[in-house]
């Protein structure tokens, strides 16, 4: 669409050309021209120019600072415009800050200004923000106002403060489909399954009709839980009321059926979807990796790029976790390869574990370690103790006891890895080391490191 630039006709007022301008450049061109008339003085057409330099895509939140500390006397339009774009910038906190400039000003802030500003805290994940916006939320009377309330929940759900969250939610008497909403999902985000799904129920039996947003939200809550009756219901529930399936909904309902082995539920959805983006791709694919189907995962993908779909990290830690459970070493290592060099994708570490895990399962003990070695940081527990039992199912003692020592340099008391590794002496028939490392555990008083296991994998 080509941008309606110049305008026509041509005595539209300044303030109407900055709402229509499709760059800075024409933004700054029309700004000379309101220093030039004097109607930079002029408030509305002032605040048109910072609304388009904060919030538009073709921005410039620095340009829209300066428009603003060189307007006299500016308005709360003006105020709250700034605050809701340093909300949803990069560095949110920076809202809070400008906040606390304005009642330094001795502003008061108006009911817009709290949303912006719990955004803000909600995005920074800020608990003590949070609280300190509670309190002027308090102080200036909008305990009241749904979109305040509603702002505050999310912001103490998403720090991890479930509990006061709840407790605005249960004490605030208005409450609307939305805060029903926020609160479900900060349950679900949090993983309090079981809270989720029972306030769920009782919002339906309360007379609220669930939105999308509340739908998703709770399926996937049912698809981390394993609650695949209560995510078929809601299902139908959804088939009933007529709701739409767009991509988003469609997505988390393969998502629910494929992560809970309704395989067979999932494919039929995924294919009876007229628009998919990646994330539906993906649901499909890692659920078929994951339940073992890793021939029909390297389908789907050959199907993906087939259709030109541009696939993404998640994408290939399905097809590497389904070449592992295939057991299909060229084709992992193809594939890993393939990330950066066919897609421009980096492997991050969850991608470096799937492959330590097909190498190791293979017997490929010496190359893992390789691979581990090439790895651009520092390798964790998890890809260590993946690398230990494949050491121990294939007998490799010595590059056992160099990953063994790497443990211990990150978890010093860990004790489990001495274990692994007396048994493995003991069954190559190597007592004396056997009786060196107990001798060196009871010296230690080593005990097991808590969440910690080495899980055998003898397939």
């Amino acid at each position: 669409m080509k941008c309606p630039w110049p305008p026509k006709p041509p005595w539209q007022p300044l303030s109407f050309l900055a709402d229509i301008c499709c760059s800075m450049t024409q933004l700054k061109q029309i700004h000379a021209q309101m220093i030039a008339t004097s109607r930079i003085s002029d408030h509305f057409a002032a605040s048109r120019l910072l609304s388009f330099s904060a919030l538009s895509d073709f921005g410039d939140i620095n340009y829209a600072i300066k428009l603003f500390n060189n307007t006299h006397h500016p308005n709360m339009f003006m105020w709250n415009t700034l605050i809701r774009a340093l909300a949803i910038s990069p560095i949110p906190n920076r809202a809070l800050f400008f906040y606390m400039n304005m009642r330094r000003s001795e502003i008061c802030p108006n009911s817009h200004t709290f949303p912006f500003l719990l955004k803000a805290c909600s995005r920074s994940c800020s608990l003590e923000s949070c609280k300190q916006v509670h309190s002027h939320v308090l102080k200036f009377g909008f305990e009241l106002d749904s979109h305040v309330v509603n702002g505050l929940v999310r912001g103490y759900a998403v720090s991890n403060d479930l509990t006061d969250a709840r407790k605005l939610f249960d004490e605030f008497p208005k409450r609307n489909l939305s805060i029903w909403t926020t609160m479900i999902t900060g349950y679900a985000q949090s993983s309090c399954s079981n809270e989720a799904l029972t306030l769920f129920n009782r919002m339906l039996a309360e007379g609220f009709e669930p939105n999308g947003a509340t739908i998703a939200s709770v399926l996937s809550v049912c698809a981390r839980s394993g609650c695949l009756d209560f995510g078929g219901r809601i299902h139908a529930f959804m088939i009933e009321r007529g709701m739409e399936m767009g991509v988003i909904l469609g997505t988390v309902l393969v998502h629910m059926y494929a992560k809970n082995g309704a395989i067979l539920m999932a494919k039929e959805l995924f294919e009876s979807m007229s628009q998919r983006n990646i994330a539906t791709w993906n649901a499909m694919l890692c659920g078929l990796a994951n339940h073992g189907y890793a021939e029909e995962a390297l389908a789907l993908f050959k199907k993906l790029e087939k259709e030109h779909i541009m696939p993404n990290d998640v994408t290939f830690v399905g097809v590497l976790s389904a070449c592992c459970h295939g057991g299909l070493i060229d084709i992992g290592r193809h594939m890993f390869k393939s990330m950066e060099e066919v897609y421009g994708i980096e492997p991050k570490i969850e991608h470096y574990g799937c492959m330590v895990d097909l190498l190791g399962r293979g017997g490929k003990v010496m190359e893992a370690e390789e691979l581990i070695k090439g790895m651009p940081w520092k390798a964790d527990v998890v890809i260590l103790g993946a690398l230990l039992s494949a050491c121990k199912n294939h007998g490799s003692i010595e590059i056992a006891e160099r990953v063994v020592k790497e443990i211990l340099a990150l978890e010093p008391h860990n004790h489990m890895v001495y274990v692994v590794l007396s048994n493995m002496y003991a069954e190559a028939g190597l007592w004396q080391d056997v009786s060196k490392l107990r001798r060196k555990m009871k010296v230690g008083n080593l005990k097991k490191t808590p969440a910690w296991s080495l899980v055998d994998d003898d397939k």
